[in-house]
């Protein structure tokens, strides 16, 4: 917690947050909504005369200036294909901002229900935008973004709780044993699967990151967008059973 820019993001208050939208131009009206995020700050800005928008504070270490700036150009090139993603607004020339010690992103504010995923009409529209993702996703590769894989994903989460005494002493031989017999099994499932083509992906794409309104849907947060199968963007709408 001594770096900085990690403090500034601990202590991120609302007056920091309405003095960096001011000073990039955009007229606060002083209604602010924090919105559900894992990694970053997200939040929801009134604008005075106008539509709100979406400002995004990008938690420090993890991700580069240039791994961003690609996330964002892939929400853009999505964009031009007519693909219902929202993009990041330019401003100054650029979709990243610094303020302070802060990395800054504004975005569209889109509004819009989870979708229902016993509606099979919607779910054969949203597999059919996450095609069009992928057709886009094989055009190129990131250059500064990793890829899904089980180290990653599973290994390096698992040793990080065991080293850092995350896991209570009563319950780690049960998280251990569950644990390894899981990523024995991911490891099995990649052995039967053969040689994978990785493309680029949304990463993250489950019900919360699609917001569904009466005639439109919105695709948010490729925050986690990196190179992987392109089961990646399907296996999270599946509730696990075997007929689905």
């Amino acid at each position: 917690m001594s770096d900085p820019a990690t403090l500034a993001f601990a202590d991120l208050q609302p007056d920091d947050i309405i003095a960096t939208l001011d000073a990039m131009g955009f007229a606060c009206d002083g209604r602010f909504l924090a919105l559900n995020s894992y990694e970053n700050r997200v939040y929801q800005i009134g604008i005075e005369d106008g539509v709100p928008v979406v400002a995004k504070f990008y938690r420090p270490g993890r991700w580069s200036d240039e791994a961003i700036l690609e996330e964002h150009a892939f929400a853009i090139a999505l964009d031009a294909q007519e693909i219902p993603v929202v993009p990041p607004l330019a401003h100054a020339g650029s979709t990243l901002h610094h303020a302070g010690h802060h990395r800054v992103a504004v975005y569209p504010c889109r509004g819009g229900r989870a979708p229902d995923l016993d509606n099979y009409e919607l779910q054969t529209q949203l597999g059919r935008l996450v095609a069009r993702i992928h057709l886009e996703g094989e055009v190129s590769r990131f250059q500064h973004r990793p890829s899904i894989d089980i180290d990653s994903y599973g290994t390096e989460s698992f040793e990080y709780l065991l080293e850092n005494d995350f896991i209570p002493d009563d319950n780690r031989p049960a998280y251990e044993s569950i644990a390894e017999l899981v990523l024995d099994g991911v490891e099995a499932c990649y052995e039967r699967a053969g040689a994978i083509r990785e493309i680029r992906l949304h990463g993250d794409f489950h019900p919360g990151n699609v917001l569904v309104t009466e005639d439109q849907l919105h695709i948010v947060d490729l925050d986690d967008a990196r190179h992987g199968p392109a089961v990646q963007d399907l296996w999270m709408f599946l509730s696990g059973a075997r007929e689905e």
